[in-house]
């Protein structure tokens, strides 16, 4: 069914709409499940109209979707027969009268200035914990993306400056930049790499995070770093590598940082996108409330609650 208009429609994504590649194959699983889906239902193209686009919706939710995954299907699906209607392949699209569905924002799972500062203790000289201390380190002090980290060349990097150019969604370039502990990582890695590389024969390599082999690490590799150095850190919280970008834009703004400035070093195209993070404070402000002051937690003992903060809200609420 339509395969042709896929590829080509795949294609344009890529090459005019500069789609990150990591967004092009969430798309392609997309539209091959609802291909798949059509055949299933022994459907033909004609046949698919506004009925059926809502029977695929119920069918995701059945399957139990998350609400965001039924709404990254949409965008595909409205957009895929969106470009068919533009080419004059089909006459109108049948996603059209399809609402997305309305998800409860979460607010992102952060770490702590301390959980940060535990995570970010990387022992050892040799080139690995060297390269998973810059990755770590460039993560939380640029804010960056983990795809555009795995990107970043050696001529990206400016040290004088303290800056790194990133190459981010939709092809759009920006400059991030790097604290005392994040430049003084790369300084100290970046003469074991060009050492190890010389050793391998791969002199010419560019990437600046290098996998074992000499080649560039992998979006799938930077995240096992992660979950290994946040699992030896002993912390509780699940983290993945979005997680110190999380990080980065609550502490930039707990320290007082414009939100239009946070908006720019994220590279959000959106300020709604950014502002998220500025309803984060009040979780912030409560367990830095039951970690320092010396009655904000205390052992339940007959029936008295373990935290006068709880307390409070309670009362506060009635």
């Amino acid at each position: 069914m339509m395969q042709s208009e896929l590829e080509q429609y795949l294609g344009y994504l890529g090459s005019v709409r500069n789609l990150s590649s990591s967004t092009i194959r969430a798309y392609r699983a997309d539209l091959n499940a609802f291909v798949a889906w059509v055949a299933q239902e022994g459907l033909t193209t004609e046949e698919l109209g506004l009925h059926e686009a809502r029977a695929y919706v119920a069918h995701l939710t059945r399957n139990r979707a998350a609400g965001t995954s039924v709404n990254r299907a949409l965008s595909a699906l409205k957009g895929f027969f969106r470009y068919l209607v533009r080419i004059e392949a089909r006459e109108a699209s049948p996603f059209d009268g399809v609402r997305t569905q309305h998800n409860r924002k979460r607010l992102p799972e952060f770490l702590f200035e301390q959980e940060m500062e535990r995570v970010l203790e990387i022992e050892g000289t040799g080139l690995l914990d060297l390269r998973d201390r810059v990755l770590l380190e460039v993560l939380y002090s640029a804010g960056a993306r983990i795809s555009e980290c795995i990107g970043i060349n050696v001529s990206d990097i400016n040290l004088k400056r303290g800056s790194i150019l990133v190459h981010g969604k939709g092809r759009k370039d920006r400059v991030v930049f790097l604290g005392r502990p994040a430049l003084s990582a790369v300084r100290e890695y970046l003469p074991v790499r060009g050492a190890f590389l010389q050793r391998k024969g791969r002199a010419q390599e560019q990437a600046l995070l290098l996998n074992s082999r000499g080649g560039r690490l992998s979006e799938r590799g930077a995240a096992e770093i992660v979950h290994k150095r946040v699992e030896r850190a002993d912390t509780a919280k699940h983290v993945t590598p979005h997680t110190f970008r999380h990080s980065f834009a609550t502490h930039v703004l707990e320290h007082g940082a414009d939100i239009r400035v946070v908006q720019e070093l994220l590279g959000h195209s959106s300020l709604s996108t950014t502002q998220i993070y500025t309803h984060m404070g009040l979780g912030a402000l409560r367990e830095i409330y039951r970690q320092a002051h010396p009655h904000g937690s205390v052992r339940r003992q007959n029936g008295i609650r373990d935290s006068i903060w709880e307390h409070k809200t309670e009362d506060t609420e009635r």
